[in-house]
């Protein structure tokens, strides 16, 4: 039976519980077990998303728990996971690369099926960031504009112009220029939260599969299944 690696950031909000092995995949429960009780469908929608083996038989260990002050509801995160203050191989951040990339193109292309991007799909809401984005477009908007932001976080100086793709490829072009940037130092950027690049990548994959799946299923309920691109491989409730 495979041992899948977790971390659980919880408070009483709620439980945020992030998969250690399969980046950027996460659940979230009322409580721990409410949480878990999704992974299974976590899982498998990652692992078709991925193309990858997935296997029912596994059994969930949680590797680090981290109480937060944040919104853990509305998904806000600063925990820093097991083994993501290590240094990367050069296969290892290609790899990591390569996921963060395909999140952003296949958010690209579900947005782009959207056949009305500036109609209302869901009721507006306060959040820890403000009202939330109800529109395909503002979901788009918000996704593609953490870009600079997590770049930031390790001193990376990026944009978000232009679209959701080609400003992340920026972002790894510049990377990529500074010296020793596998060595995935830990900096600590906004608010006291410790960052790396492999947070980094993660967090850009776990943003892009939040938005996603809200902005696919309301897109789904209001246009239909068979007008919606799913490259995330969601399932709809």
């Amino acid at each position: 039976m495979k041992i899948v690696k977790a971390v659980d950031e919880f408070n009483q909000g709620g439980h945020l519980i992030h998969v250690c092995d399969f980046v950027g995949a996460y659940v979230r429960g009322k409580t721990r077990e409410e949480a878990l009780k999704k992974l299974g469908r976590e899982l498998r929608q990652y692992c078709l998303w991925q193309r990858i083996p997935f296997s029912e038989e596994f059994s969930a260990e949680i590797v680090e728990e981290k109480e937060s002050e944040l919104q853990i509801a509305d998904a806000d995160s600063d925990v820093l996971l097991e083994g993501e203050d290590t240094p990367l191989t050069l296969a290892e951040y290609q790899a990591l690369k390569a996921v963060a990339l395909k999140s952003a193109r296949d958010f690209q292309a579900l947005y782009e099926s959207v056949p009305q991007k500036d109609v209302p799909l869901k009721h507006p809401r306060g959040t820890f960031y403000g009202s939330i984005p109800v529109t395909a477009e503002e979901m788009y908007e918000h996704t593609k504009n953490v870009n600079d932001y997590y770049f930031g976080e390790i001193d990376v100086s990026s944009d978000h112009e232009g679209d959701i793709l080609s400003c992340r490829i920026r972002g790894f072009e510049r990377l990529e220029k500074m010296p020793d940037f596998l060595k995935n130092g830990v900096l600590e950027g906004s608010y006291g939260e410790n960052w790396s690049l492999r947070k980094v990548c993660r967090r850009f994959v776990w943003h892009d599969r939040i938005h996603a799946r809200a902005l696919y299923r309301a897109a789904v309920k209001r246009f239909g299944r068979e007008k919606i691109a799913n490259p995330f491989c969601f399932e709809e409730s």
